[in-house]
């Protein structure tokens, strides 16, 4: 039987162990929300969105595969085999062959594993604890026309020249805002909502400094070349 889909974590492949994907699901995460009643007021203020936008906690994602295995001895090594494999490990990157391009940043929290000895298999459920958002494998502004996705990515340079000051327009088309890294040839200033960020020489990064969803208009004043490193991320 071919196995076509499943996940990799650790450095480990679901295939590795014969695990055939028979369910997955991937939830949207509770949102946390803020709000405050006021005494002889309908309903209540919601602050959820006091900066701008949602705020999730994390969130579940969820496996089911079959393992088909006559050999009872074989069972039993394949089921401790997978439950250290998966529980060993703390925070790590989950790739989720149905999530072409993203990975999840995760933690397995359970293993339970059903043995069948009829018709000879192992049924395991696996969740793991996720961070909200997938997050892209490959930077913005990446021109591998391959791993380009019409739907969800955009086309646009994330590193320029400056010669005195130059207005630019980073696109974020992730569903959260995201802290970039910057990295400049000299200190420069960034003027951004009419606030002025200063960026030093070499590599920073302020989570100060944030790119939000969608278009980012900002004015760079300085001399150099300055980088902005940033990833999708998405629901």
């Amino acid at each position: 039987m071919e196995i076509k889909e499943g996940f990799e974590f650790a450095n480990i492949h679901t295939k590795e162990y014969g695990m055939s994907l028979k369910n997955r699901q991937a939830p949207t995460p509770e949102e946390n929300t803020i709000t405050e009643e006021v005494p002889f007021m309908q309903g209540s203020y919601d602050f959820s969105m006091i900066l701008g936008e949602r705020i999730f906690k994390n969130r579940t994602l969820s496996y089911k595969f079959e393992v088909y295995q006559k050999n009872y001895q074989y069972r039993k090594v394949n089921e401790i085999t997978i439950k250290n494999w998966l529980m060993k490990h703390g925070w790590g990157e989950l790739y989720d062959d149905h999530d072409k391009g993203y990975y999840w940043w995760a933690k397995c929290t359970s293993v339970s594993v059903t043995d069948e000895t009829n018709p000879g298999r192992l049924i395991i459920d696996i969740t793991f604890e996720g961070y909200p958002f997938m997050k892209s494998k490959l930077e913005e502004g990446n021109d591998i026309w391959d791993e380009f996705n019409f739907e969800l990515d955009y086309a646009q340079p994330n590193e320029f020249n400056i010669d005195g000051n130059l207005n630019i327009n980073l696109m974020n088309c992730g569903s959260v805002g995201v802290v970039p890294t910057i990295i400049s040839d000299s200190q420069m200033e960034i003027m951004k909502n009419n606030t002025t960020y200063t960026v030093p020489a070499g590599e920073s990064r302020s989570e100060s400094f944030r790119l939000e969803i969608g278009e980012n208009e900002m004015t760079i004043s300085g001399y150099g070349n300055i980088k902005f490193i940033f990833f999708k991320e998405l629901l």
